[in-house]
């Protein structure tokens, strides 16, 4: 069982920037693949970034080069830093944790407003 919290949500003017922090507990957050994806109104969830266990990462396309996911397995947390928001960026943030596609878990959300 893992327990995800998100933090760090709020609302930003277009181009600035916003740290998400997801702090995990309960398991060894070492071996799992942790996300972050994202629910806009109407929308359906889509992920926004990954890191694995081993450190790779990979993005959506609409977020490439704007947006970072990190990893701090000595604090059990993973961040996402984003730069340069736009209004599109709007949504609810939700932190995941992903092992073998078998044990999955979500955390509560956090709200990101883009505007000005």
């Amino acid at each position: 069982q893992v327990q995800l919290v998100e933090s760090g949500g709020g609302l930003v003017q277009p181009g600035g920037s916003l740290r998400l922090s997801c702090a995990a507990s309960g398991s060894i957050f070492s071996i799992y693949t942790m996300g972050w994806y994202r629910q806009a109104p109407g929308k359906q969830r889509e992920l926004v970034a990954a890191i694995t266990s081993g450190g790779s990462t990979n993005y959506a396309d609409s977020v490439k080069g704007r947006f970072t996911i990190s990893r701090d397995n000595a604090e059990n947390t993973v961040y996402l830093q984003m730069n340069s928001l736009k209004p599109e960026d709007t949504a609810v943030y939700y932190c995941n944790a992903d092992r073998l596609h078998i044990y999955n878990y979500w955390g509560q959300g956090t709200q990101v407003t883009v505007s000005s």
